[in-house]
């Protein structure tokens, strides 16, 4: 029979995701995402708004950097991958990065719509065929 109390311990360990002598996981410091022709997905990038950090259409890496986050691109000849999840990247105006993403003449797969869960948000892919997702929360 297990104690009672090493219940306790566990549950909050398990909730909070560590116990108090453990490291925390604490936020996300970058995603990289390949690219089969860098000059492509950095315009890509640019022409929604992302602000590029570092490296470049003629570079083997780029970062953009927003709201203490980067994206990252790696040149690799695998690119482009198939489906493999998805980087939601939250904007001060979903709608407004939507008519950029049009004006731009990229077609995302959705137009805007607020979700159940409390977001509003659409779904584009880039040239090499990763998915992203631009979302607001509803409510602060």
């Amino acid at each position: 029979m297990m104690d009672p109390s090493a219940v306790s311990s566990v549950e909050t360990a398990t909730s909070s995701g560590s116990t108090p002598d453990e490291p925390r996981i604490e936020s996300l410091s970058a995603i990289t995402l390949a690219t089969s022709d860098m000059r492509q997905a950095v315009r890509f990038y640019q022409a929604l708004g992302f602000p590029l950090k570092f490296g470049g259409e003629d570079a083997a890496f780029t970062s953009f950097a927003f709201g203490g986050t980067f994206l990252n691109l790696i040149a690799d000849p695998r690119a482009p991958v198939s489906w493999w999840g998805r980087v939601i990247v939250y904007v001060s105006d979903v709608d407004a990065i939507h008519r950029k993403a049009l004006a731009a003449g990229f077609k995302p797969s959705l137009e805007p719509s607020d979700a159940p869960w409390g977001e509003r948000y659409f779904h584009i892919t880039d040239p090499d065929g990763h998915e992203l997702s631009f979302a607001k929360p509803l409510r602060q």
